[in-house]
């Protein structure tokens, strides 16, 4: 819609009036206007849609003197589209017909019933069914900032604090939101500009007043001080703002929404948005979610369950209490693999807490109330599997697990077996539930042997061979006869047709049958939707029992999964202790073991109090990485309650997990790859603690060999100086001398061996530096062409010889050990931070110089003569 046709609106027909009002109110959405049984789209919306939906673009007919640009879907098919335009990041307002075209003067009255925004979705048709869709607000203020979410699917409600930037940046990373409001006047525009679902709503929405009083009234409470979030009021604003936009999007009270939850950072194991994604928690580093670690973890049976699950994962805790409840658990499930059989009853059960929103905003369908009666049906069942446990946590789960036999009851009377997708056209409410919908169906269900009987009847009665009584929706039912034996139908027959070889009549019996059966239809639909709307009303009014099945169920799953992968990728239970360190026995990485083919090699790693750092050396490809990158997996796996991959864990006490892993820049932040790793860098030396698990992989390869070598140095030395807990990989050689600095640094390395001039990667882990690089033969190995390795083989032994011929005076002696003098050697010529040509005149001259007894005369001269030696 242009401006100029909205401000000549007074132009345009009364219906493209009433459509330009109803746009001006939703500048920001394409408006789905319903004209009978289509959606149609005006001016720019139809264009947009014409061109992402690929549908025809039309211009019928004129308003205003110009043709309008229309493009329309059918009303029936309107949930593909819809769905395919969210996937786009827009939005769509859902304009109804409300008015009555009988009885309407002008274009029947439309109205905005819904907005669907890729943040509130709640059918079914448009969610990833294991996956949550957040709707997320952001507000700063006083350099902190307050964050809510809320998963409208299922009512889930939350806020917290991030005290910075960073931490905001990672929160947001770990939520993932599908859609970000942000306020217009705020710098997160900027900060989110790359981000796909921002949108910007006007300022007035973030104020601490109105929040409060929205909040405070939509949970019919005085304050929020039992919510335990009253202390957070940046968070309390953003929520307020969440809540507005929600319930204006849905045209609802949003009923389900009865809580409001607060997430302490300090007690979860908290990640930076660089670690979440080199770690593949659930999108893999290609924006995928094969191959990540939720996808190796997740055998839940129900959805909940699967985003339950990734929520774990990608929040885990540091309660140890609650962490070995959960342990506990898993093992009371495995014995006699009671997992198994729980499993089996849970892969039955609906999405309930789903369902139970569409319940509450009075969206729920046929199918969703035939999936919540079958699911009734089953929780006696899990009841059962759990009714000898002794286990704290399950015997809990238990009693939160109700069973509802009245509600079972009600919806297996009322819903037949297999009901259609909608209520639309009825045939949803079985029979035998409502003895006035069943008589009314018969009435019309039994017309058309009424006809077949009167047809008989009448031929008996009148001799007229030509008679045949029949229907049709435009003149209803008649009794018709061919031109010849017209003139001989009795006197009750009332003439209503005329055609070309028969007249059709009408009798005062088939008339009063026809108002009969023609209003039984419509008065039949509309008591079987009364009927479903007290259904749905029914179920609502015990919504919060039955959210707190829904809760215990998905959390039941989640700990079933845990230990159905416990038993099938042999998996232990990790020992939580109080005191700092890590140590694994044989670990593996979860991910790269079941995607391999051949055994995985698994290592142990040890960091204590008194060994905080590694320094890993060892050839390109030949495995560093996925070592360190599992022992974060298994921290973190650990810090869910779930078993871990190794033969045996201790892990104290953590706070955070950074990684600084890989390279890549940020092309659109004006940022290079070297710019991001020092970024990504300075965010772990200000924020690392001495409780901190610390990755860091190739520091400084970004820039020059000095610069680079001596920030590596310098961020290795200030975390081994701070006591995090660290691995530091490296291609410094250098690198290898801190641990004669420090004593809480070793040195492991990966190993690898060589065979006919090919490399063998070992993948094992051994104490001390490793000898070599074996950069060439990793460059063979990837296919590099022969004669550009031949090249680099002659180039390398000239460096070499120089590296020799420059530190032959035994200054390289001097600085190194004999075994490191020889790897020198050995080794690939890179610059060492320690090692210089030296002058020996200046030396000399330096030496006899006493500056204390010089005159400044003297000083002078002898910077002279230093200058000249220089030369």
């Amino acid at each position: 819609m242009t401006k100029k046709s909205t401000d000549q609106s007074s132009q345009h027909t009364p219906m493209m009036q009433q459509y330009f009002k109803i746009k001006q109110e939703h500048p920001n959405e394409l408006v789905f206007y319903r004209m009978g049984d289509f959606y149609e789209l005006f001016y720019d919306d139809a264009k947009l849609a014409s061109e992402l939906l690929d549908i025809t673009l039309t211009a019928r007919g004129k308003s205003g003197g110009q043709p309008i640009p229309m493009a329309g879907i059918p009303y029936h098919a309107a949930e593909g589209y819809v769905a395919r335009l969210v996937k786009f990041g827009r939005s769509i307002a859902i304009c109804e017909q409300v008015g009555d075209p009988a009885t309407s003067k002008g274009p029947v009255e439309r109205k905005v019933v819904r907005v669907v925004t890729p943040g509130t979705l709640t059918d079914e048709a448009f969610l990833e069914e294991r996956r949550d869709n957040l709707l997320c607000a952001v507000y700063g203020l006083d350099q902190k900032f307050g964050i809510a979410t809320m998963e409208l699917s299922s009512g889930r409600f939350n806020v917290l604090e991030a005290p910075d930037q960073e931490s905001l940046l990672g929160e947001i990373e770990r939520l993932s939101p599908a859609e970000l409001l942000v306020s217009e006047d705020s710098v997160l525009v900027d900060l989110f500009s790359e981000r796909m679902g921002v949108r910007r709503i006007p300022p007035w929405n973030f104020d601490s007043e109105t929040a409060l009083r929205l909040l405070t009234k939509q949970f019919k409470t005085q304050s929020l001080q039992g919510f335990g979030c009253d202390d957070m009021p940046v968070a309390i604003i953003a929520a307020g703002a969440l809540l507005s936009y929600a319930r204006d999007t849905q045209r609802s009270d949003l009923p389900h929404i009865t809580s409001i939850s607060p997430e302490i950072r300090d007690e979860s194991l908290l990640m930076d948005a660089a670690t979440r994604r080199n770690l593949e928690i659930d999108s893999n580093l290609m924006g995928g979610h094969q191959f990540t670690l939720a996808a190796l973890m997740d055998r839940c049976g129900t959805a909940m369950g699967s985003r339950l699950l990734r929520r774990w994962l990608n929040r885990p805790i540091r309660n140890h209490q609650q962490l070995n409840a959960r342990q506990t658990a898993i093992t009371a499930l495995m014995e006699n693999y009671l997992f198994e059989d729980l499993l089996a009853v849970l892969k039955q059960i609906g999405d309930i807490e789903r369902i139970l929103a569409r319940v509450a905003l009075g969206s729920a369908r046929p199918r969703d109330l035939a999936r919540l009666r079958d699911t009734f049906n089953l929780l006696p069942d899990l009841q059962h599997f759990l009714s000898d446990q002794a286990c704290e946590l399950l015997v809990k789960l238990k009693e939160h697990i109700s069973e509802y036999p009245e509600l079972a009851d009600l919806l297996a009377r009322a819903i037949i077996d297999n009901p259609p997708v909608v209520i639309r056209d009825g045939g949803v409410i079985a029979e035998g539930y409502d003895s006035e919908l069943d008589e009314l169906r018969g009435l019309s269900e039994n017309a058309g042997q009424f006809l077949v009987d009167l047809e008989i009847r009448e031929k008996e009665r009148t001799g007229l061979a030509t008679l045949k009584v029949g229907y049709n929706r435009m003149h209803g039912y008649f009794i018709e006869l061919s031109k010849q034996q017209s003139d001989q139908a009795p006197t009750e027959y009332i003439r209503r047709q005329t055609l070309k070889n028969t007249e059709r009549f009408i009798t005062p019996e088939l008339k009063e049958f026809e108002d009969k059966a023609l209003s039984s239809k419509s008065r039949a639909l509309s008591r079987e939707k009364a009927l479903y709307e007290e259904l749905v009303q029914r179920l609502g009014d015990s919504l919060a029992e039955l959210k707190t099945t829904a809760s215990a169920i998905s959390e039941l799953d989640v700990l079933v999964s845990f230990a159905e992968r416990a038993t099938s990728l042999n998996l232990v239970q990790p020992q939580l202790v109080d005191t700092t360190g890590i140590q694994i026995t044989a670990g593996r990485h979860p991910v790269v073991e079941d995607l391999l083919d051949d055994p995985f090699v698994p290592n142990s790693a040890e960091l204590t109090k008194q060994n905080t750092m590694m320094i890993i050396t060892g050839p390109n490809m030949g495995g560093k990485s996925t070592y360190m990158r599992q022992i974060a997996l298994i921290a973190l796996l650990a810090h869910t309650g779930s078993f871990v991959p190794a033969e045996a864990v201790s892990i104290g006490p953590l706070d955070r997990i950074f990684t600084r892993m890989g390279s890549s820049d940020d092309v659109a932040g004006g940022r290079s790859t070297f710019m991001v790793e020092m970024t990504e860098t300075a965010n772990i030396l200000n924020n690392a603690t001495d409780e901190s698990l610390v990755i860091m992989d190739e520091v400084g390869r970004g820039t020059s060999t000095f610069d680079g070598l001596s920030l590596a140095w310098a961020s290795a030395e200030h975390l081994a100086k701070l006591g995090s807990l660290t691995l530091f990989a490296t291609h410094y050689f250098e690198m290898t001398e801190l641990p004669e600095l420090y004593g809480n640094t070793s040195n492991v390395h990966l190993t690898a061996t060589e065979h006919d001039d090919h490399i063998i990667f070992m993948h094992s882990v051994q104490n001390g530096p490793a000898s070599k690089s074996y950069g060439l033969q990793v460059g063979q190995l990837a296919g590099v062409p022969p004669s550009v390795i031949q090249s680099a083989k002659q180039k390398l032994a000239e460096l070499e010889s120089e590296r020799v011929s420059l530190n032959g005076s035994g200054d390289t002696k001097a600085l190194h050990s004999t075994q490191e003098s020889q790897q020198v050697k050995e080794s690939p010529f890179q610059a060492d931070m320690f090692i210089s040509p030296v002058n020996d005149k200046v030396l000399a001259l330096l030496d006899d110089l006493s500056p204390d007894d010089l005159t400044p005369r003297q000083a002078l001269d002898a910077l002279y003569q230093l200058k000249d030696a220089a030369k």
